[in-house]
């Protein structure tokens, strides 16, 4: 994993342990406040017809968005989700899809991000948008 800014993944990792994003299988590939980048297995994240969950493609984005927020937000505050959208292009069915987590705007309270899904063919499996609030810890 390439870390662009500074944030323990380890720590992630071990906080995080046993959660959605982990049972799901989602790796972290790089991270910074602008990008982050993850995959995740289409094996065990498929509807009943074989293709990969378009719920499991949003779980990856905000996942990712996420990350991304609370790089920018700074170890003392924390990123909450309060909107996420998505549309579905196309269907995957074996292998990884990549998600990758753009920035479109970082501001004191708020930070939103694009995340496109490709497959391993690079072709666009789903477009989200994720907007974080962001706030200060509370005890």
């Amino acid at each position: 994993m390439t870390q662009t800014d500074p944030f323990d993944f380890s720590a992630y990792g071990a906080v995080h342990k046993g959660t959605l994003p982990d049972r799901m299988g989602i790796e972290f590939v790089e991270a910074g406040a602008e990008r982050v980048v993850g995959r995740m297995p289409v094996e065990g994240n498929t509807q009943p017809y074989g293709l990969l969950h378009g719920g499991a493609s949003v779980v990856l984005a905000e996942t990712l968005g996420s990350v991304a927020a609370a790089i920018h937000a700074g170890p003392d505050r924390i990123a909450v989700g309060i909107e996420i959208n998505a549309s579905h292009h196309r269907s995957a069915t074996s292998g990884y899809v990549t998600g990758v987590a753009t920035r479109l705007h970082g501001g004191r309270t708020l930070a939103t991000y694009e995340i496109e899904v490709t497959d391993e063919e690079g072709r666009r499996v789903c477009t989200s948008r994720l907007t974080c609030m962001l706030r200060d810890r509370r005890p």
